[in-house]
């Protein structure tokens, strides 16, 4: 819920301005990965006018606080569908009809940051996505 969202932000000591609502509210209506140029596209349809230096601040903020994540295969950004779980983030995408599912695991990040620090690396982030199939395109 948008509202829940609006909570976290401002418990980060983040205003709900009318623009981090409207991108919010548009991550959540539509479902699917979003550039900020698409946002805006849709946003002006609708009357509503914000330039891409704003939606790209926004969406930087919203990814920093786990409310929307950038999918790395397209550069896209969604709404974080798994709240406050625990672990890093996610995504299995399919290559063929596009469909994303967000999942969390606080073991797999926890082996990472094993496997970083048998390097001498310290990690603060973590990145990655797989690519492939669904299972519905899979049976095709």
């Amino acid at each position: 819920m948008v509202q829940d969202s609006i909570r976290i932000l401002q418990a980060q000591g983040y205003k709900a301005t009318k623009p981090r609502k409207l991108v919010l509210e548009l991550l959540e209506e539509i479902e699917k990965p979003l550039s900020p140029y698409d946002i805006r596209g849709v946003l002006h349809a609708r009357g509503k006018y914000l330039n891409h230096v704003t939606i790209y601040r926004i969406l930087d903020l919203l990814c920093s606080l786990n409310l929307a994540h950038k999918v790395l295969s397209s550069g896209k950004f969604v709404k974080c569908s798994l709240d406050a779980i625990e672990g890093c983030h996610r995504f299995m995408v399919c290559q063929h009809c596009g469909a994303i599912r967000e999942f969390a695991d606080k073991e797999l990040c926890q082996e990472e940051n094993n496997l970083a620090l048998s390097f001498g690396f310290h990690s603060e982030h973590h990145l990655s996505e797989f690519s492939g199939l669904c299972s519905r395109c899979y049976k095709r």
